[in-house]
């Protein structure tokens, strides 16, 4: 069984321009906080893991995405990324490359897509997946064989672990969602429903279709304030659809299809070399990373 490493690589990017001071240059002066960060995190994962196949999946719809299109209030509470970062995203996707990491982007779908179409495809191929992300969102992705890791806080998710921390199977995480609401994604939900109503709601249920069928016997739940809940569900039913196409996976075509497809190869470090000069990265990570390609 092969082990796909899939990265949510925007987050790690974000992150690391919110936690790395800004006096991180490279020689021109350009701000480079993020590259640095994101470098050291893809060293670290390198070093721990010592992946044989790999992908970065980039967020690179904005304007064109589908789920804009649906819902163009979508991420409407985010504002939009800084002059002195913007630069370093393709920087990151750059670095990702010249590493030999497979880099995926599309117009249209989110990074979550891209990583949620390949996990499935590694699943059906009888391998696993192991899907860095601090997004809750890509929990619904694990199958019974896959991990879930937040890198940063050190922690790993098993499909088990998953179950047991909501109390649902990883497939339903879309429902709940759709059902409470995602306020780092601006979707709308049931007013008042959080993620532990919707998660017992769907415990009950099992998901949105089977919910609305069988509306009229939530309010016999054995819980406080079954009622309402019934109440707030049947109004926001309208809603809680339109939440639903956005909190689930949008398959993106075109991808590679077989995990073989995506198997590291030695990066050219004299190319890798002269990225470190013109980005002032630390010249200590690049004989790093040689040791850390040793078991390719």
């Amino acid at each position: 069984m092969k082990t796909l490493y899939l990265i949510d690589s925007s987050i790690y990017m974000f992150r690391s321009w919110h936690l790395l001071p800004e006096t991180i240059l490279t020689p021109q002066n350009q701000a480079a906080n993020a590259l640095h960060g994101f470098a050291a995190f893809l060293l670290q994962v390198t070093e721990q893991a010592k992946p044989t196949h790999l992908v970065c999946a980039f967020d690179e719809c904005y304007e064109g995405s589908l789920r804009k299109q649906i819902y163009p209030l979508y991420k409407a509470n985010r504002p939009p990324a800084p002059e002195n970062l913007r630069h370093q995203f393709a920087w990151c996707r750059e670095l990702a490359g010249l590493l030999g990491f497979h880099c995926l982007g599309s117009p249209t779908h989110e990074a979550d897509d891209i990583i949620g179409t390949l996990a499935g495809q590694t699943r059906e191929q009888h391998d696993r997946s192991v899907i860095l992300t601090a997004d809750k969102d890509l929990t619904q992705f694990i199958g019974p064989d896959d991990i879930y890791w937040d890198f940063s806080r050190k922690r790993q998710f098993s499909y088990r672990d998953i179950r047991k921390r909501w109390n649902l199977h990883p497939s339903q995480i879309a429902d709940m969602l759709a059902l409470a609401g995602d306020k780092s994604d601006n979707i709308p939900g049931v007013p008042g429903i959080g993620v532990h109503t919707a998660a017992r709601l769907l415990v009950k249920w099992g998901d949105i279709d089977n919910l609305y069928a069988h509306l009229g016997e939530v309010a016999d739940m054995k819980f406080r304030g079954a009622q309402r809940v019934a109440r707030l569900v049947a109004e926001s039913r309208e809603a809680v659809y339109l939440a639903r196409r956005l909190t689930g996976l949008m398959p993106a075509a075109g991808l590679p299809q077989q995990t073989e497809d995506f198997r590291l190869q030695q990066p050219d470090f004299d190319a890798l070399g002269r990225f470190w000069e013109q980005t002032g990265l630390p010249a200590a990570h690049l004989q790093r990373w040689q040791r850390a390609f040793a078991h390719l």
